[in-house]
C-alpha cells in the first residue's frame, strides 16, 4: 500500500546525480576504416566533449585522450567538431579553437595544428582528398564588428595556409563535397533571416586549381528553408525544404527540383547546430530518414525510386543523428522510458543494437511518468500542442481530492521544440509529485512553417497566449491545483516565463534559466547568429523600439505578484549575465520574493554535473518555501530575499 503524502512531498529515486550521469549527450556518429566513431558530453567532466571510439572487436575507447574537449565555438551553439579519414582525426579544439589532426594508428602521435593561433573557430569539416584539404565553416573574429562567417579550405600538409573559398553571405552551413569531388554544394543566408526561415543552395564546379567556379542557385525562393543537402550514392543532390509547409525531402535532377516524399511530416529540425543530420543513403541506395509528425518522431526507409516510405517497428520515439555506412546505420534515439542512447542499425536484419548509453537507471518504471500529447484552444482561434505528464510515484498517493502543483515547461528557441524521449528533469518533478506541461507553443517545429511562422511578431504574446491556454486547459479538466501553477522556462523560454508572469494572473511562481527581461539590451547585446533575430520575432530595431519596451518585463515590474528564481551562468555570451541581474535588483526593490543563483564557468546552458545538480535542487528548495511545503529531500539552504513579506 503506498504512503499518503501532500503532492511535492514525495521521496524519489530519481536524484540530481541521476541527472549528470545517466545520459551523456551523442552525437555526429561517424564511421571510418572499420571503427565506428561519435562525440559524447559529459557533465561529470565539466561539460567535456569527448571523441569515443569502438573499434571492430567492440572494445570502447577514448580517440581523444584526456583533458582534451571537441567541441566548436561558431555561431556560440557549435556544430559538428571533427571528422575522421583513414585512421587520422581532425578536431576543433574547445580550447584554443584550432583544427589538430592526430594519427590514430599511432598510440604515440601527439596531436599537430592544422591552423594558426588566431581568433577562429571551425565546424562542418568537409574532407577533400583529391586537393588534401578540409572544407569547413569559418567563423573570424579578428575583424571590428560582427565575425565574419565564410567557407574556407584548410590544408592537411600543416602548413596552416588557410584560404578562402567562398565569403560574401552573412551565413554559411553544409560544405559538401560530390562522389567525383568536381562539385560543392553550401547553403547560406543573410540577416535578417534566421536559417530556419530563408536559406539557399548553392551548387559551383572546382576549377583545376580547387577554387570554385560561378555558384548556381539550386533551391531557395526566398520564402523558403533549405537545409541538409546530401549527395546520393548516384550521385545526385538532395536536400530538404519546407517551400510547402512541410520540412520534405527534394532532389535536384540538374535542370529543376522535385519532390521525393511529400507528407504533412518534418524531415528536419531547426539549424542551431551545423552539421545535423535527419537522413542518409545506405548502400544500395535506400534513403533512411526521420521524421516528426504530430510531435512525435518515426524512422523510415524510402528504396531508390520507390516513393514509398516504409515505417521501421521500434519502442523509440526519438531520432536524431542519423549516418549510414554499408548497409548499417548509427542514430541517437530514445523513448519515453530510455534516456538518449546510440544505436546501430542493419538494413539486412532489421534490427537496433545499442552502442553507448548512460548508466542504468535501475529503478522501477513506475516512477516514470509517461508523456500525454495534449492539444487545446489558445488566442486568435489557435490551437497549440503539449505533453502532458502526470505525476507518478508507486510509493505514493496524494490526500483525497488533492490536486497537484502544475509546472508549465517552456521550451528555448524559441524555434525548438520539446518531444517524448526521456527526460529526467521532468521525471525529478512528476516523481515527487508534480504534473509538468511541456509546451509545443506556436513558433515551434515539428507543426509545419505556417506554425513556426505563427510566431512572427508576436513573441512575447503568442507563446504567452499558449502557455497560459495549457495551465487552464488541465486546471478546467480538475487535473491540478488552480493555485500552485508554476512556469519555468531557459534562454527563450525564460523569456516567455517572464512575460507570463508579467502580463497575466495566472502564475503563482516562476523559474528562469538563463532568460531575458529586457529585449532591447538582447538586441543590441548578443551574438552574430541571433543579432537579428528579434526582427521577425518582434519587429525591426530600432524602428519599432515602442514594441520592444511595451513587451520587456523590466519596464512592467510593478506587475509581478509572485515569486521568481533567477538562474544564471556567468560566462554566457548569447543572454548576458547583466539581464539576470537587472530583473532580480528590480523586484527586489519592490519587496518580491526573489532568488538569483550565478554561476562561474557557465555559458549558455549548465553543461557541469555540479552546477545541474545545485540548480534543480534550489529550484525545488524554492517551490517548498514558496508554497509551504516541505520536500523529502535533504536539500541545501538557498538565499530568498523578501521571503515572507
Amino acid at each position: 500500500m503506498s504512503e499518503i503524502a501532500p503532492y511535492g512531498c514525495w521521496a524519489s529515486p530519481i536524484v540530481p546525480d541521476m541527472l549528470c550521469k545517466a545520459a551523456p549527450g551523442y552525437a555526429f556518429p561517424q564511421f571510418d576504416s572499420g571503427n565506428l566513431y561519435w562525440l559524447e558530453s559529459r557533465p561529470w567532466e565539466n561539460g567535456r566533449s569527448v571523441v569515443m571510439r569502438r573499434r571492430p572487436d567492440g572494445t570502447v575507447d577514448e580517440a581523444l585522450p584526456a583533458p582534451l574537449s571537441c567541441r566548436s565555438k561558431v555561431h556560440e551553439y557549435g556544430g559538428s567538431p571533427y571528422l575522421v579519414a583513414d585512421n587520422v582525426l581532425y578536431f576543433c579544439l574547445y580550447d584554443d579553437q584550432r583544427v589538430y589532426a592526430i594519427d590514430l594508428a599511432d598510440s604515440k602521435a601527439l596531436p599537430q595544428p592544422l591552423t594558426p593561433e588566431n581568433e577562429y573557430s571551425f565546424a562542418d569539416f568537409c574532407l577533400d582528398r583529391q586537393r588534401e584539404r578540409l572544407i569547413v565553416v569559418m567563423e573570424d573574429h579578428g575583424g571590428e564588428g560582427e565575425p565574419q562567417n565564410l567557407l574556407a579550405t584548410i590544408p592537411l600538409d600543416g602548413s596552416q595556409a588557410i584560404q578562402v573559398l567562398e565569403e560574401g553571405a552573412d551565413f554559411y552551413a553544409y560544405p559538401r563535397l560530390d562522389n567525383d569531388s568536381k562539385q560543392l554544394c553550401w547553403i547560406s543566408w543573410n540577416h535578417p533571416d534566421m536559417p530556419w526561415d530563408n536559406t539557399c543552395l548553392w551548387l559551383a564546379g572546382l576549377d583545376a586549381n580547387g577554387a570554385l567556379n560561378e555558384p548556381q542557385l539550386v533551391a531557395g525562393n526566398g520564402n523558403e528553408s533549405v537545409l541538409q543537402p546530401r549527395w546520393s550514392p548516384g550521385n545526385q543532390l538532395y536536400f530538404v525544404s519546407d517551400r510547402d509547409n512541410w520540412w520534405n525531402l527534394y532532389r535536384s535532377t540538374g535542370t529543376s527540383v522535385e519532390a521525393i516524399l511529400p507528407m504533412a511530416a518534418e524531415f528536419a529540425t531547426p539549424l542551431w547546430v551545423l552539421g545535423m543530420s535527419n537522413y542518409d543513403f545506405l548502400a544500395d541506395g535506400t534513403l533512411l530518414c526521420s521524421y516528426s509528425r504530430d510531435g512525435s518522431w518515426h524512422l523510415g526507409t524510402l528504396a531508390p525510386n520507390s516513393g514509398v516510405l516504409t515505417e521501421i517497428d521500434s519502442d523509440y520515439s526519438q531520432f536524431s543523428d542519423v549516418r549510414c555506412h554499408g548497409n548499417r546505420a548509427w542514430l541517437v534515439a530514445a523513448s519515453p522510458q530510455l534516456s538518449a542512447e546510440l544505436v546501430e542499425w542493419c538494413s539486412a536484419e532489421n534490427h537496433f543494437q545499442v552502442v553507448a548509453h548512460g548508466d542504468p537507471l535501475d529503478i522501477d518504471a513506475g516512477y516514470l511518468s509517461i508523456p500525454e500529447p495534449i492539444s487545446f484552444p489558445s488566442g486568435d482561434d489557435a490551437v497549440a500542442h503539449a505533453f502532458y505528464y502526470p505525476a507518478a510515484n508507486p510509493e505514493f498517493s496524494a490526500p483525497e481530492n488533492a490536486r497537484p502543483p502544475l509546472i508549465v515547461v517552456c521550451h528555448g528557441g524559441p524555434t525548438g521544440a520539446t518531444g517524448t524521449g526521456l527526460n529526467l528533469k521532468v521525471q525529478y518533478w512528476t516523481s515527487r509529485g508534480f504534473a509538468v506541461l511541456d509546451v509545443n507553443y506556436r513558433g515551434s517545429t515539428g507543426y509545419g512553417r505556417q506554425y513556426r511562422h505563427q510566431l512572427h511578431g508576436q513573441w512575447g504574446i503568442a507563446d504567452v497566449e499558449d502557455v497560459v491556454a495549457g495551465a487552464r486547459y488541465l486546471i478546467d479538466q480538475g487535473l491540478v491545483d488552480r493555485k500552485k501553477v508554476i512556469i519555468r522556462g531557459s534562454s527563450a523560454g525564460g523569456y516567455t516565463v517572464l512575460a507570463a508572469l508579467c502580463f497575466h494572473d495566472l502564475f503563482r511562481a516562476g523559474a528562469c534559466l538563463y532568460g531575458i527581461g529586457d529585449l532591447e539590451t538582447l538586441a543590441r547585446d548578443t551574438h552574430k547568429f541571433e543579432s537579428r533575430y528579434l526582427d521577425r520575432l518582434v519587429g525591426p530595431y530600432p524602428e519599432r523600439q515602442d514594441l520592444y519596451q511595451e513587451r520587456s518585463p523590466i519596464h512592467h515590474v510593478d506587475q509581478f505578484q509572485c515569486p521568481v528564481i533567477f538562474l544564471q551562468g556567468l560566462d554566457d555570451r548569447v543572454v548576458p549575465p547583466a539581464q539576470a541581474l537587472t530583473m532580480v535588483n528590480a523586484l527586489r526593490k519592490k519587496q518580491m520574493t526573489v532568488c538569483y543563483l550565478p554561476f562561474e564557468g557557465e555559458a549558455h546552458g549548465f553543461r557541469k554535473a555540479e552546477t545541474i545538480r545545485q540548480a534543480i535542487e534550489a529550484e525545488l528548495y524554492f517551490y517548498g518555501r514558496v508554497f509551504r511545503f516541505k520536500p523529502a529531500d535533504q536539500l541545501p539552504v538557498v538565499p530568498i530575499m523578501n521571503i515572507g513579506l
